[in-house]
């Protein structure tokens, strides 16, 4: 198998579909929220839609590169997504997480070895390859809160 297959393979499996590590992945977890829940803040801690939209804006940010070059995404606004008043917002940032996640794992698929060793962006950030593993890496540390913010909630009745 590839490079790319097995990256590939490892972004679908924390973000869409997989079952392997975790036992589960984020869409799994958060297609069964309602907004409500997903909105519901537990002590000090991020809400699932925080979480959710924080991944996704790495995820954007990184097939909007790809696609044009261009790398516009900065730290500081990774927390700054959405009011989510409804069900209809919650399923639309869903939607948004699950079609950005498709695009990346497309757009790792077709790179090349040379794409992968090339220098992301600036020399400081390393490599393609080394980037998609920070974002594999990334995803699964905020779905691991997203997973306990979710026992919470069921703990807590709500």
């Amino acid at each position: 198998m590839t490079t790319q297959k097995q990256l590939a393979n490892r972004i679908q499996e924390v973000l869409l579909s997989g079952k392997w590590v975790a036992g589960t992945n984020i869409k799994e977890q958060v297609s069964d929220l309602t907004w409500e829940q997903a909105t519901t803040k537990v002590g000090s801690l991020n809400t699932i839609v925080d979480l959710l939209f924080h991944t996704n804006y790495y995820i954007a940010g990184l097939v909007h590169f790809f696609k044009t070059g261009n790398l516009d995404i900065k730290d500081q606004y990774s927390f700054d997504g959405p009011e989510i008043k409804s069900e209809a917002d919650w399923q639309a940032l869903i939607d948004r997480f699950c079609n950005d996640s498709e695009e990346f794992i497309k757009a790792v698929e077709q790179m090349t070895d040379a794409e992968l060793d090339q220098i992301f962006f600036d020399k400081k950030y390393g490599t393609y390859h080394r980037n998609i593993n920070v974002i594999i890496e990334h995803s699964y540390y905020h779905f691991g809160q997203m997973v306990l913010i979710k026992k919470l909630l069921e703990t807590k009745g709500q």
